[in-house]
């Protein structure tokens, strides 16, 4: 199995199946001497944690990380940095009934024909357990980039039908976690709670979009064509479970307008970034960061494990039907937060350092 890889100067390989003995991850080419927070680091993480409310899963993973390589007196030494997550409460047992089925939505039938043979307790490598390791390395690439200024914040823009009412707002992390939901207007995320419980009680899920913005990003990242800065990062969302769309700036809706409607007036040059009076293009032209910020969102479908019956077939192609069973998110927008947060740290970090290796001079 390859594609367990992601960045360039700084490259993470993730590791770890959901019910087997650990999820850890590897961060090759992290800079060194960088002191590390390690509360910030742990209080990151727990906000991808398990258990959180009643609308996630009841999974209680702790969470708690061991550091096995890279970090010396609490700094970065510049060798590659090994973190690892032990599993504690796993119940294989309640996997095997698919054991022989195929989830609908799941990876259980592709996985199957395409390895020929696959660990159906959780989902295996498929889980969304792997994530964790994704959010470690991104708690570390987040404190790098706070130090540079760049504040980073995604929370919950929809769930369902239920919508905030202006896109594209930063909001305080103190806003945004008052909400069970992650959702900072409080008066649309008791809607969302209403709805997520309410799905819950049938057996069913919901999905939604999650929006980033990200502030005083510098100019200049992102390479021409291949590597553009939005193309990097549209592989980083798709990359996480139960993602089934980007978008930056206006997206999909820029179909709808005249390119006078849909440009961004330039106003002025301000420290050596543009100061436009819309943001349409999401503070990216040409596939490079323009100083405006950075605004893209990401949708998610419904968690596919759902107590409703539906049709499917064993793996010999026999019909049947499938009630799951076992401990999963009515909703994963909430606990996806974080995830967005961290893989958009680690996109924006690559290509700082990918910068800063061709313009030494760099400054944002």
């Amino acid at each position: 199995m390859s594609g367990n890889s992601i960045g360039k100067l700084l490259k993470i390989t993730t590791f770890g199946e959901s019910h087997g003995p650990a999820i850890g991850v590897v961060v090759d080419g992290f800079p060194s001497n960088f002191t590390v927070d390690w509360d910030e680091f742990q209080k990151f993480i727990d906000r991808r944690r398990p258990g959180q409310s009643n609308f996630t899963t009841s999974r209680n993973e702790s969470d708690h990380f061991e550091v096995l390589s890279g970090i010396y007196q609490g700094k970065t030494t510049g060798a590659p940095i090994t973190f690892i997550f032990r599993n504690q409460d796993f119940r294989s047992n309640d996997y095997q009934q698919i054991a022989e089925t195929f989830r609908p939505g799941h990876a259980d039938f592709t996985y199957s024909a395409k390895y020929g043979i696959r660990d159906p307790r959780g989902g295996g490598r498929s889980s969304a357990r792997e994530t964790v390791a994704r959010v470690a390395a991104g708690a570390l690439a987040i404190q790098y980039l706070a130090k540079m200024g760049i504040k980073i914040n995604s929370y919950v823009s929809q769930i369902h039908h239920i919508k905030i009412n202006q896109s594209y707002q930063f909001f305080s992390q103190d806003q945004i976690e008052k909400s069970p939901v992650r959702c900072p207007e409080l008066a649309i995320s008791h809607l969302m709670e209403q709805a997520i419980m309410k799905a819950k009680e049938k057996g069913d899920s919901l999905g939604g979009c999650i929006e980033c913005v990200v502030q005083h990003i510098p100019v200049g990242l992102g390479e021409p064509v291949f590597d553009r800065l939005e193309a990097q990062l549209a592989l980083a969302m798709m990359s996480i479970n139960a993602t089934k769309g980007f978008e930056i700036g206006r997206g999909f809706e820029s179909a709808l307008f005249y390119g006078s409607e849909n440009n961004d007036p330039i106003n002025s040059i301000e420290n050596q970034k543009l100061n436009t009076s819309t943001n349409f293009s999401g503070g990216v032209l040409g596939g490079i960061s323009n100083g405006m910020p950075l605004e893209f969102r990401v949708a998610f479908k419904p968690t596919s494990t759902i107590a409703i019956e539906q049709n499917t077939v064993d793996k010999e192609g026999n019909p049947t039907t499938l009630s799951t069973q076992g401990r999963h998110d009515p909703c994963v927008l909430p606990r996806a937060v974080p995830i967005v947060d961290a893989m958009t740290a680690l996109v924006l970090l690559d290509f700082h350092l990918v910068h800063h290796a061709y313009f030494p001079s760099f400054s944002h």
